[in-house]
């Protein structure tokens, strides 16, 4: 009689909970043949829907299992279709690595856009022209997305002929939004533009119960007071206020509201990821901005407005408008990647917590003098976009 299973050279097993219990069953394998049979399990009726695997058998003699009462195999369950056995502790550890991951979301989106600001501001301020400046943003994150998926670096999106058309609308109020953005910093400081446009939640709320006919909790309605009376204080104390500045980021805020309603109704069902959805939106912004800011602002006049900027800065304003196209592209491909990371109410704390960074940036890296009225006016206006996330939700 062998007295071992040491020294056995085939591999595990696999075998159904049912060849343990069954009652057809008459012999399981040659090594647990060798048992005794008054250690033989009684039958009972059980049925699992995925079988289970003999992970490992340590070795023993049969004396030796007669005086220990512990049975000599030592199993480690899992299902089938995996190759190790469940860890429980995997989940804690996968929360606190997506955790992670928005945070350095986070912390990308607002600095690349606080850097964007900075270098867009600088632009217009020696070549003040939006129009063109508008599409070297679009056009940039248009050569960089084609290129990423020309090397496969990037997904290449799968799209038809009815996404495009879905996708059409919101390009349209893509392109008003940012165009209208930039005019309002062209003529008036980076965080007057940004205090204006943290009023957008009044322009969606607005649009969404006037024209969408849908309805808030009253606690939304409440959370306007607050953003529309900062705005409007802001405004009103604004030094360097401007009438072309401000109807920008009117019309900027406005545009993004229609952009995100059109965004929501035309993608429902839609499988192409953030990342890539952003760049279908910037290629398609581009074809439809082109034509308009070359009959507005024309060749002729970028060629004479560039060689002014070369002659009061030098070079250096290439490297300027290169700037401010790249990180534009980046810091917008950043957001709508976080998107497919975090709820709508997360984004939109993000995005008023981008805001705040961008303003006060802004006025310690440009010196922009500001009252203290002005100051109050703009925290809350902030503040208000804050509890409108809030109550939303």
């Amino acid at each position: 009689m062998i007295s071992s299973l040491s020294h056995l050279t085939q591999p595990p097993s696999s075998f159904h909970a049912s060849n343990f219990f069954s009652p057809e069953r008459k012999s399981l394998s040659p090594a647990l043949s060798l048992l005794p049979a008054k250690r033989i399990l009684p039958r009972y009726a059980v049925s699992l829907s995925k079988p289970l695997h003999v992970a490992n058998v340590e070795s023993f003699s049969i004396g030796e299992w007669k005086e220990n009462s512990r049975s000599p195999i030592a199993c480690g369950a899992y299902e089938a279709n995996r190759s190790e056995p469940i860890i429980e502790a995997a989940e804690p550890r996968s929360e606190a690595a997506r955790k992670l991951k928005i945070g350095i979301y986070f912390a990308t989106w607002w600095g690349l856009n606080v850097i964007f600001n900075i270098y867009n501001k600088k632009v217009l301020n020696v070549y003040p022209f939006p129009w063109l400046t508008s599409t070297l943003s679009l056009a940039a994150g248009s050569v960089i997305m084609l290129i990423s998926w020309a090397l496969r670096i990037a997904e290449v999106p799968k799209t038809d002929l009815d996404f495009w058309k879905s996708l059409f609308p919101v390009a349209i109020a893509h392109t008003i939004g940012h165009v209208a953005a930039t005019v309002s910093m062209s003529k008036v400081a980076v965080s007057f533009t940004h205090i204006i446009k943290s009023g957008e939640p009044a322009f969606s709320v607005l649009v969404s119960r006037f024209i969408l006919g849908e309805s808030f909790p009253p606690g939304v309605y409440l959370s306007l007071l607050p953003i529309i009376g900062g705005c409007g204080l802001a405004a009103l104390t604004e030094l360097n206020f401007n009438m072309t500045g401000f109807m920008g980021a009117m019309i900027s805020n406005l545009a993004f509201v229609f952009r995100n309603i059109f965004s929501k109704k035309g993608m429902k069902g839609k499988s192409v990821s953030g990342m890539n959805y952003y760049a279908c939106l910037s290629i398609l912004s581009l074809v439809i901005l082109t034509p308009f800011a070359i009959a507005v602002e024309g060749p002729q006049m970028w060629t004479v407005g560039f060689r002014e900027a070369l002659s009061q800065i030098g070079p250096q304003i290439i490297w300027w408008m290169a700037a401010q196209s790249v990180f534009y592209h980046l810091y917008n491909q950043v957001s709508y990647m976080s998107l497919d990371e975090i709820s709508p109410l997360t984004f939109s704390v993000g995005n008023t917590m981008k805001r705040i960074s961008v303003i006060v940036s802004s006025i310690i890296i440009f010196q922009t003098p500001i009252q203290p009225i002005n100051a109050l006016g703009a925290a809350i206006a902030v503040f208000g976009t804050f509890l409108y996330s809030q109550a939303k939700q």
